[in-house]
């Protein structure tokens, strides 16, 4: 599963701290880190429709899960589904919005 975001996100850091702290080792590609991601990125979201409300809404989509079938989720619980693992508990969370 390649998973894209932003470590400026709070939900890609929690995704980040989940994957190391369940030893996933799941492929994350910052976004924001250089262009060539970024342009990836934006290339998959301006062509899914599960980008369409971010899109209306001003939101970016991150974290984005993309299968290794290239189904996409915005759904942590529903990504981690696809590799057989359970749903995040409250205390895997490591940041909490204000």
């Amino acid at each position: 599963m390649k998973v894209y975001g932003s470590d400026i996100c709070i939900d890609c850091r929690n995704f980040k701290h989940i994957n190391k702290l369940r030893d996933l080792n799941l492929e994350y590609t910052n976004i924001t880190a250089d262009t060539t991601a970024l342009r990836e990125f934006l290339m998959l979201r301006d062509k899914n429709d599960i980008f369409k409300d971010c899109r209306e809404n001003g939101g970016i989509g991150i974290p984005c899960f993309v299968s290794d079938d290239n189904k996409i989720t915005l759904d942590i619980d529903e990504a981690f589904s696809w590799i057989d693992q359970p749903p995040i508990r409250e205390d895997e969370i490591l940041e909490r919005r204000e």
